[in-house]
C-alpha cells in the first residue's frame, strides 16, 4: 500500500506564524512532535507536548545556532527506507526513530540581501540544516512527506482535515516536487548575490 502514517514530525521553522491550525491536528492525530530552539518553546506554548532534537541527538545548539539537526539520528530518522531491511536494523542498531513528516520554513534569505544587511548578516541568513532537512526528506517522499515553505502549510492542513495523518504516495511526490522547486530557488538566490558580489 502507497499510504503512509505520520508518527513523528519534526518541525523547524523560521516564521512560525499559520502552524496553529496544523500543530492542533497532529496532536489530535496523536503525532508524535519534535522541533529545535524557538519552534519547540513555540510549539510548547501552544500546550502541545514537543521533544527536543538536542535530547534526540544528546548534542545542544551549537556555533551560534549553525548546527542544530545535523545529526545522524535525524538525517536517519528521515532518510532510512521503511521497506529495507538493512536500513531498519541499522535503525534498531542505532536506536534512530522513524521521522515521517518534516516541515521547514528556511531562512530569508532574499528578504535579508532587499533590506541592505551586511554582508556577514546575509551570511548568515544561508539555512544549512533546513536546506539539507529539505532535500533528506524529499528524497524519501516514499516514506516521508516534506513541508518546504509556508506555501505548502495549506495542501497539509487540507490532507489532515480529510484524510487524517496519513497521505498517498502522489501527495508525498507532489510535496516532494515543491520542495526541489524550493531548494532550487533558493539556491539560485544565494548563487546570485555571491555573482554580484566578486
Amino acid at each position: 500500500m502507497d499510504k503512509k502514517q505520520i508518527k513523528t514530525a519534526l518541525i523547524s521553522v523560521f516564521h512560525k506564524d499559520g502552524l496553529e491550525e496544523i500543530l492542533a491536528k497532529l496532536n489530535a492525530e496523536g503525532v508524535k512532535l519534535l522541533s529545535t530552539g524557538g519552534t519547540q518553546t513555540f510549539i510548547e506554548s501552544l500546550g502541545y507536548k514537543c521533544s527536543k532534537v538536542e535530547d534526540l541527538t544528546t548534542y545542544p545548539s551549537i556555533l551560534g545556532g549553525r548546527v542544530k539537526t545535523l545529526h545522524p539520528k535525524v538525517f536517519g530518522g528521515i532518510l532510512a527506507r521503511r521497506d529495507n531491511a538493512g536500513d531498519q536494523k541499522q535503525m534498531a542498531e542505532y536506536q534512530i526513530p522513524e521521522i515521517d513528516l518534516v516541515i521547514v520554513d528556511l531562512y530569508p534569505f532574499e528578504q535579508t540581501v532587499a533590506s541592505g544587511a551586511s554582508d556577514a548578516n546575509i551570511i548568515e541568513k544561508i539555512d544549512i540544516g533546513g536546506i539539507s532537512l529539505i532535500r533528506a526528506a524529499a528524497k524519501n517522499f516514499n516514506d516521508v512527506v516534506i513541508v518546504p515553505s509556508k506555501e505548502q502549510y495549506k495542501p497539509l492542513l487540507d490532507i489532515l482535515n480529510e484524510q487524517g495523518a496519513g497521505t498517498t504516495l502522489e501527495q508525498r511526490r507532489w510535496f516532494a516536487t515543491q520542495a526541489f522547486g524550493v531548494s532550487s530557488h533558493y539556491d539560485t538566490a544565494i548563487h546570485g548575490w555571491f555573482a554580484q558580489t566578486i
